[in-house]
């Protein structure tokens, strides 16, 4: 039997996945925190926001590229050593931007620390999925996912207000200490002998699933579909305080409100993929065009703003776990793969979607515009999104 298939003991409450959780909390965290230490790092560094704005286009770039690498070499491990070696990498990442001396530095730092990313959500996404029954795989993923989630609302929150207080080098090293702390957990509670390869199968595409158009489809919309909240959500301290009037402090709760928007958005978005996969998708898209264009229209009225930010928040993370879904049935014979390849694809439209909005701003965009672009990416998703149901519906209407 595969040891990666469900038994009656894993239909209880698999508590690998809170190991993950743990991990996936610590790398949310290096992320995003960055969001609410950039005018910080900018003035600290000498550089210009939409310059300090790139560390966010960097360390998405360094997932996109790095993760299908990272994937290979750790492809022959188990997958207790490999979550391992990548959170030791992790570590490494983030310590290099707690002593970086400059810009430069920062940045590698900040790229060191991403490789760790892709590789590890997209092998965590696969062990969640094998830890469960098939109709609780969506519901899994999302646990995972909710460390970060988690992360927006406390870790990034916190990360920020430690910035403010004590210098952004501390909030690296507080998440350096995060990854030592999820490594233990990593090597206590990941199973040893769990082998999601058994019998050959998981290996026997390979990089052959990029030649099937549904895959690359569904990669397109990964890139789309999230990366698009990227070109406000980079800027979104300065976006605040400049055009809304918000402090620094400020700042800090709305973040927190903002990652509580995700944490209930994944949990919902797993729940709604479970049960309507493509319907939901559409409808979720929809509502994120909607809400990103109204966020440029409620800069005026604090109260209301900090509600939609909130709601931004959900609508956005709800595609998470429909997406991650979406390829694991598309490359169902190579799901570490697809997995990985999925989470490149999330950060490939991280960093378009961050650089887009720094080349706007040096353009003379106001930071007012930045979510209308974001609305723009999300209905580019919408259209796919639609195109790709269709494209599905042709062949169930054939005989069989």
């Amino acid at each position: 039997m595969n040891p990666a298939t469900p038994t009656a003991a894993s239909r209880a409450f698999p508590w690998p996945l809170l190991a993950l959780a743990l991990a996936a909390f610590a790398i949310g965290t290096t992320e995003f925190v960055i969001v609410g230490l950039l005018p910080a790092v900018a003035a600290d560094t000498g550089v210009s926001l939409p310059s300090a704005g790139l560390l966010v286009t960097g360390y998405a770039l360094g997932v996109a590229f790095g993760a299908p690498p990272l994937a290979a070499l750790t492809a022959r491990a188990t997958p207790h050593r490999a979550l391992s070696l990548l959170m030791l990498l992790f570590i490494v990442g983030n310590l290099m931007c707690a002593l970086a001396p400059g810009y430069g530095w920062l940045m590698a730092g900040r790229i060191v620390a991403s490789l760790t990313h892709g590789a590890f959500f997209g092998l965590g996404a696969t062990v969640a999925a094998a830890l469960v029954p098939p109709q609780r795989r969506s519901a899994a993923i999302a646990l995972m996912f909710s460390g970060l989630t988690l992360a927006n609302v406390l870790g990034v929150p916190a990360g920020a207000w430690i910035g403010q207080h004590v210098g952004w080098r501390a909030t690296f090293w507080c998440v350096s200490a995060l990854g030592a702390v999820a490594l233990v957990a990593l090597q206590l509670l990941v199973p040893r002998a769990l082998d999601l390869h058994a019998g050959g199968a998981a290996r026997s595409a390979g990089w052959r699933i990029l030649r099937r158009p549904r895959l690359l489809g569904a990669l397109g919309l990964t890139a789309l579909g999230f990366g698009g909240i990227f070109t406000t959500l980079t800027f979104l301290s300065p976006l605040l305080q400049s055009e809304a009037g918000f402090s620094a402090g400020q700042v800090s709760a709305v973040l927190l409100l903002f990652g509580l928007g995700l944490t209930v958005g994944n949990m919902l978005g797993g729940w709604a993929a479970d049960r309507w996969p493509g319907r939901s998708m559409v409808v979720i898209l929809a509502a994120l065009a909607v809400l990103e264009a109204a966020l440029s229209l409620l800069l005026a009225w604090p109260p209301l703003l900090t509600a939609g930010i909130f709601l931004w928040g959900l609508v956005a993370f709800a595609t998470a776990p429909g997406l991650q879904s979406r390829v694991l049935e598309e490359a169902a014979d190579a799901q570490a793969l697809g997995s990985t390849l999925n989470i490149a694809a999330f950060n490939l439209g991280n960093a378009g979607a961050a650089w887009a909005g720094s080349w706007a701003l040096e353009a003379g965009l106001p930071l007012s515009g930045l979510p209308w672009l974001s609305a723009v990416w999300a209905l580019m998703a919408l259209g796919l999104a639609l195109a790709l149901a269709s494209r599905a519906r042709r062949p169930a209407a054939e005989p069989a």
